[in-house]
């Protein structure tokens, strides 16, 4: 196994693995170090089954539900997320951490690319370990203890769900789910902190107006993206993307209009963040 860093700040692609094989303790081990140690992995050239694909997630964690998007026939822990010709907002759209409005939001996710476009497509990803460290003293003593409140309901995510619902949902009106959680949290395995607030579904800092909450937020929103914590994934069919949704946000972007775009999603249950 080889495992090259393609950033600074995260992100780094393993060869020398076939998923289509079973996946033994000890590689297992071996890909959930550099998981932990790079926040993202990425393999190239996996044309896994459904089957396969679930059964690389169950390696590392327990397979979820997604709330809003039903998954495939057989399979309801794989949801489609896919951009189609005719479309112009993509799922997910925007810089966030997978439904940190759930109460106990999830560990990771897994992403398996079935068809991309010709170019476009590609997915950022930013550290959010880094993106705390390289604050003040002063600043992490501020943010220290404060609660974040997430919603479900965000209308700049909740516009990117839209398409999918109206294929792909599970019937009936989208419920709202919503959950206070700390602004850093400790991450359970390797003891960092992260900033665990995001454009997409942080709402407000619990005990604040949305008047003394905002400007906070929103300088949080944009120091959390800086370029040098980010990476850049450029997609070939049959890849894996396995992010730690602890510690690292993402943002599919939007350049590829008139194209299709069609990946298969795991999510890994989570515990609740302290």
């Amino acid at each position: 196994m080889d495992i090259q860093p393609i950033a600074g700040a995260l992100g780094a692609e393993i060869s020398g693995v076939d998923l289509r094989e079973p996946i033994s303790p000890g590689l297992a081990a071996q890909l959930r170090a550099a998981f932990l140690e790079h926040r993202v992995i990425f393999l190239r050239k996996q044309p896994l089954s459904p089957e396969q694909f679930l059964s690389f997630a169950n390696a590392f964690g327990t397979p979820i539900e997604y709330p809003f998007v039903k998954g495939l026939e057989g399979y309801p822990m794989i949801i489609e997320v896919k951009k189609l010709e005719h479309e112009k907002v993509n799922f997910g759209g925007v810089w966030h951490s997978d439904t940190t409005y759930l109460e106990e939001p999830p560990l990771g996710s897994m992403l398996l690319s079935k068809e991309v476009p010709p170019y476009g497509g590609d997915t950022m990803f930013a550290n959010q370990a880094l993106a705390y460290e390289s604050l003040s003293e002063t600043m992490r003593k501020v943010l220290d203890p404060l609660v974040g409140i997430s919603s479900s309901a965000k209308a700049d995510v909740s516009k990117t769900r839209e398409d999918r619902i109206k294929t792909d949902g599970k019937g009936g009106p989208a419920p709202e789910f919503r959950a206070e959680h700390p602004v850093v949290r400790t991450h359970p395995e390797t003891g960092r902190k992260s900033l665990y607030v995001n454009v997409a579904h942080t709402t407000g800092i619990k005990g604040m107006t949305d008047a003394e909450s905002a400007p906070l937020l929103q300088f949080l929103f944009e120091h959390q993206v800086k370029a040098e914590f980010t990476c850049r994934f450029r997609w070939e069919p049959d890849c894996i993307a396995f992010w730690d949704n602890r510690c690292a946000m993402h943002n599919p972007v939007n350049d590829y209009h008139g194209f299709r775009r069609v990946m298969q999603r795991i999510t890994l249950q989570g515990t609740r963040p302290v």
